[in-house]
């Protein structure tokens, strides 16, 4: 790798693969381990990251290129490498610091995408490096309700989420996933509902059958309510739009899209 300690205290963390479990039909469990781990950060609820992966078909991977941070001239300089690892955003869907570990689920459609492919025949030992960048959600104490949306993209961020809140929090958690046969086991307060929908055979865009849940929803207290959108880009635009029309203030929705249908998002 040609990490040195230097380096690691700027922010990357150093790991290697050390099971890989097929947890649903389309989601696949690494968990990655490495001393670099036990300082990891546990930040919680949707904690995410910059992963930096071998790149395929076996070919010799630089990780010494990898940027302590990724501004606009680091990324440049980056790109510019040839043999640059492959970059893409994660969550951490659990952590156990003492043990130096985290576990990462990946989304698996067939081929298609990097990341997808490599985690289903990853193997123990193989390495790529991590930069943390925190969370994206905000827990809002004063929200009368949580709202909470997305595809199999975002399952790992809701999930944490959930796992996280305040136990008397008051919500609903709309989680889209391809098929019913990819329900994971959910730990949430007991005033959160957890609705899961499935495309199954229907035909229908990613993101879409949880955006028509989101418009069907109508909160009681707009102005009190906090809500998380993420996944597929119109999943969180379109629901962004409905929610402020409702007259929830934009300052009260976190919203982020994943990815966008056309480009590979694995």
């Amino acid at each position: 790798m040609g990490f040195n300690e230097g380096r690691r205290l700027k922010g990357l963390y150093a790991a290697e693969v050390l099971h890989n479990k097929q947890v649903t039909p389309h989601m696949v469990r690494l968990t990655l381990t490495g001393d670099d781990l036990r300082r990891l950060p546990q930040r919680g609820f949707d904690q995410w990251f910059r992963l930096f992966l071998p790149r395929p078909g076996g070919v010799a991977t630089n990780f010494d290129v990898v940027p302590e941070k990724l501004g606009t001239i680091d990324y440049l300089k980056y790109v510019r490498h040839a043999d640059r690892p492959p970059l893409r955003n994660y969550t951490v869907r659990e952590h156990r610091p003492e043990l130096g570990e985290i576990d990462v689920d990946f989304v698996a459609h067939g081929d298609d995408g990097i990341a997808g492919p490599w985690a289903r025949g990853a193997q123990p030992g193989e390495r790529v490096v991590l930069m943390d960048q925190g969370t994206g959600f905000d827990y809002a104490a004063d929200a009368s309700f949580h709202l909470l949306a997305g595809d199999e993209s975002a399952l790992p961020a809701i999930l944490g989420i959930l796992r996280d809140m305040p136990r008397d929090a008051r919500g609903l958690a709309i989680i889209e996933i391809p098929d019913m046969a990819d329900v994971q086991d959910v730990t949430a307060p007991e005033g959160v509902e957890v609705r899961w929908v499935a495309r199954g055979d229907s035909g229908e865009q990613p993101g879409a059958p949880a955006l028509a849940a989101v418009k069907a929803f109508t909160p009681e207290a707009p102005a009190t309510l906090s809500a998380y959108l993420a996944g597929e880009r119109t999943l969180p635009a379109e629901g962004r739009r409905h929610l402020v029309s409702l007259g929830v203030p934009k300052s009260r929705i976190t919203f982020s899209g994943y990815w966008r249908i056309g480009k590979a998002q694995a």
